[in-house]
């Protein structure tokens, strides 16, 4: 089976704060245990993840070969004070800090640097993401440093805008990437950056109650354009459903995922055989030297 190319074994699926809450003053090793059964139990050999701020993914990358995983980890995301990215890593706020927490990551084991250049949809307002995004010149400048360090650069980037940025900085994979348009597609494939479209975080929110679902389809739907665009365009795709986020269960969030590339590519011949490309290119990139 493919692997899953956007995890957060810290999180649950189904309730935030009490995930968090097992990995308070040590990484509950029970829970990641259970997420990686959860990988076994459908077939999937790999798994990377997008980080966090309490040692739950470098612990799975320990206790992952026991599972039959190829696990990688950022050890933490890296965010910017006062933006998005917080329950996911630490955050800086010169580039002096920004430069001594990739060396730290480095010096932890990190497989690659992830990073925080937007905030997230707002699930409110179709069209809309939270927050500022980073500067262009600070996004390369980050890129720079990571590089530097021999380490491969996971973008989390939404918003036109920022994907052109955070290209332009030769980031390695952008994830999410909503709301992306068709100069942004063209970028990433001229760029040959992988995208990692994480569909089913919202597909997997409708009729849950907490936001109208009108607004959520409507944010899917985009997503099943990006998708198609990118298809076509001969953009890199990979499969990763940012399992662990509310809705999006560890293992099961990968088929969900698959299913909706499926809606987004009705009946196209060879879609495996193109999102295992995609696999092959993180497998390749995302790891230390």
């Amino acid at each position: 089976m493919l692997g899953e190319c956007h995890a957060h074994i810290a999180m649950d699926g189904i309730d935030f704060a009490k995930a968090m809450a097992r990995h308070v003053g040590h990484v509950d090793d029970a829970a990641i245990r259970t997420h990686l059964r959860a990988y076994r139990d459908r077939g999937i050999t790999f798994v990377r993840d997008g980080g966090d701020a309490c040692g739950a993914s470098a612990r799975a990358r320990d206790l992952a070969p026991s599972y039959g995983i190829d696990y990688r980890s950022p050890i933490f995301a890296i965010h910017r004070n006062g933006h998005y990215g917080r329950i996911v890593g630490r955050g800086f706020d010169t580039m002096t800090e920004y430069a001594g927490l990739v060396a730290e990551a480095k010096r932890l084991g990190a497989d690659f640097i992830k990073i925080m250049t937007t905030g997230i949809m707002d699930f409110n307002i179709s069209g809309c993401i939270t927050g500022e995004a980073l500067s262009r010149g600070e996004v390369r400048e980050m890129v720079r440093i990571a590089h530097g360090e021999g380490l491969a650069v996971m973008s989390h980037t939404n918003g036109e805008r920022a994907v052109l940025d955070a290209v332009e900085a030769g980031v390695d994979s952008i994830e999410h990437g909503n709301y992306l348009e068709e100069e942004g597609t063209a970028a990433l494939a001229d760029a040959r950056i992988a995208l990692v479209p994480t569909a089913a975080v919202a597909h997997n929110l409708i009729g849950c109650g907490r936001f109208d679902d009108g607004v959520l389809e409507a944010i899917f739907e985009q997503s099943c354009s990006t998708i198609a665009r990118s298809y076509e365009m001969g953009v890199i795709l990979a499969l990763g459903s940012d399992a662990g986020a509310v809705g999006v269960l560890h293992g099961q969030g990968l088929v969900d995922e698959r299913a909706c590339f499926e809606r987004a590519l009705p009946g196209v011949p060879g879609l495996d055989d193109r999102l295992a490309q995609g696999q092959r290119y993180v497998r390749a990139t995302f790891r230390r030297a």
